[in-house]
């Protein structure tokens, strides 16, 4: 009987324990009235982060195929660049102007087993301001409609760039897209990422993360 008593005991005690444990819990996750704010908070904190790392990630993973821009390379550019291993690199002979700048150059995936561009925008000497060009590119750009809009300052061989995220919906779904722009002796420099569809978009992007990173004004 002394046996089946402590048994019974223990298990009391446990069970007590497990009460205090799971009514602690509760009351510390409270917070008082703001708690459930904070956690909401907390968490959207953390989304942002990891969708910007998700965004940096790929870049340092991509290997490079060549530098553009130079005297003799596939595109001449007010700009140098590392592209992505396998990607082509072809000038762009006929006029393709979308606001104040036309295609210079396109960097093809489908070597690479992607569908996707990284394209190269040139402009006139005196558009100076990166936004403003980014904005007035993309507002002439037709057969889609553009939402949540973000332009984002960065420095880049001593001058500041502007880069714009957003979204994309047209025929073929929705997606997301970006570009950066940035001024040059020469005029404005866009350099774009267009994929078909948001798979794409990911699979692509870290040439044009390497087009960003390595980028620097032509000599």
């Amino acid at each position: 009987m002394r046996v089946a008593q402590g048994a019974r005991t223990a298990v009391a005690v446990a069970v007590v324990a497990a009460v205090v444990v799971a009514v602690t819990g509760c009351s510390g996750g409270g917070g008082g009235d703001g708690g459930g704010d904070d956690r909401e908070a907390s968490g959207a904190a953390s989304a942002g982060a990891s969708a910007d790392a998700v965004s940096a990630a790929p870049a340092t993973g991509v290997k490079s195929g060549g530098t553009l821009g130079g005297a003799g390379s596939a595109c001449e550019l007010p700009v140098t660049f590392d592209f992505a291993q396998e990607w082509k690199a072809d000038p762009v002979e006929f006029l393709w102007e979308v606001g104040p700048v036309s295609v210079a150059c396109e960097i093809d995936a489908k070597p690479a087993g992607h569908l996707g561009f990284v394209r190269v925008w040139t402009g006139a000497p005196g558009d100076d301001d990166p936004e403003a060009v980014l904005a007035a590119h993309l507002a002439e750009e037709t057969g889609s409609t553009k939402s949540g809009m973000r332009y984002r300052p960065f420095e880049i061989d001593g001058v500041t760039a502007v880069e714009v995220t957003y979204t994309t919906t047209d025929d073929l779904g929705e997606r997301p897209d970006r570009a950066f722009a940035l001024p040059t002796p020469d005029g404005p420099v866009v350099i774009s990422l267009d994929a078909p569809d948001a798979d794409e978009h990911r699979a692509v992007l870290p040439a044009y993360e390497l087009a960003k990173r390595t980028l620097r004004l032509a000599d």
